[in-house]
């Protein structure tokens, strides 16, 4: 009975594994789109704040409103993908729990947090912050400055 219930728990754990790393990907789409449309919307507001009639102060300020927002979801992405690493973490650690007690001691290596250079979830949060960078800087260099 307990040979079955620790087989049916690592399945589980391995299921819940390919879960988080599927959701990783899920966000990261899920950000794109997100920030490819707002930034769509500051540039149309950039583009044609003088054709709308729109005072360059309302302007920028709708822009810096956009990047705001675009900040927030890059913000609350970056977390979503962070605590799916944690959870991915967990998994793994109990992943190795079992198969050391079923198997051999061993027999799976435990996570190291000093491979982080080697997960993909690595490089979409820095993907995430980098574009977020990005995005302000190239706003304050350009934009800004022509909206007066």
């Amino acid at each position: 009975m307990r040979h079955e219930f620790a087989l049916e728990r690592y399945r589980y754990i391995l299921q819940q594994i390919h879960a988080v790393n599927e959701n990783a990907y899920r966000f990261l789409a899920i950000y794109q789109t997100l920030a490819t449309a707002l930034a769509g919307a500051a540039l149309a507001l950039f583009v044609g704040y003088k054709k709308w009639g729109i005072a360059p102060a309302e302007a920028r300020g709708g822009v810096t409103g956009i990047l705001i927002l675009a900040t927030v979801v890059a913000t609350f992405t970056a977390i979503l993908i962070i605590v799916g690493l944690l959870a991915w973490l967990d998994y793994r650690k109990e992943e190795c729990d079992i198969t050391d007690e079923l198997v051999a001691q061993g027999f799976r290596e435990r996570p190291r947090v000093g491979n982080i250079l080697r997960w993909y979830e690595t490089y979409i949060v820095l993907f995430i912050v980098v574009s977020m960078i990005a995005m302000w800087t190239l706003a304050g260099v350009f934009v800004f400055p022509v909206m007066n």
